[in-house]
Parts: C-alpha cells; structure tokens; sequence
C-alpha cells in the first residue's frame, strides 16, 4: 500500500479535512477538527492512528510494525509501519477504527449526521 492510498482513503471519510498544521512534513486528517490519523509526506511510510488502548496493545503485540504512538498519546495511539507485513485490508480496519474513536467523542447531533441520518 502506498502513502497515496492511505490518504486517499483517510480522505473518503464523510467530513475529513487534510491539515498540515505542524509544517509540510506531516499530513494530520480530522474530522470535525478532531485528529484521528497523522501521515508523514517522506517514505517510509507510516501512519499514526488514534486506538482503544486494549486494542492498541493486541495489535502491538500481533505486528511488529505496529508501535506506541511516535510523539503520540502512548496510550492512545499507534504507529503503523506500512511495509508489507500487515494486510492492506487490516491497515484499511485500523484507519476506520480511528476515525470512529473521534466520531464517537462528537456531540450526538454531529454524529448522526455523520452517519448519514438526516432526522
């Protein structure tokens, strides 16, 4: 997986926006102005991803490519080596996971709006 299709797929999330507030070397995703994925523009590739701190810990113990968040929330966030060794479509489950860690903090409002419910 290339560094263009994670943001590719970063940005297909409903209300997702690319910043670059800490210079030109790191892409940072949000949604409604909440991070859920960092992605540095220089190979190699890896993306650092917000993660229910159980899970964090499973998916560290499970891939070596996945480590504490780089100058990250430890607790809260992991950085995902992209060098072949996990499965696209885990990589792919992972960025989803983030994203629906921010989402679910927003109001409920925002939420279901989100979530394609125009009630």
């Amino acid at each position: 997986m290339e560094r263009s299709d994670l943001r590719a797929y970063c940005l297909s999330k409903r209300a997702v926006i690319e910043d670059f507030p800490f210079g030109d070397e790191v892409a940072v995703y949000k949604v409604e102005g909440k991070v859920f994925a960092l992605l540095p523009v220089d190979a190699p590739t890896s993306i650092s991803l917000k993660c229910d701190p159980t899970l964090a810990g499973i998916l560290r113990e499970t891939y070596p490519a996945v480590t504490p968040g780089w100058h990250l929330n430890k607790k809260h966030w992991n950085t995902v080596k992209v060098d072949g060794s996990i499965p696209d479509g885990e990589i792919l489950e992972m960025i989803d996971h983030s994203y629906e860690q921010v989402v679910k903090r927003l109001p409920k409002k925002v939420q279901a709006l989100l979530n394609g419910d125009q009630s």
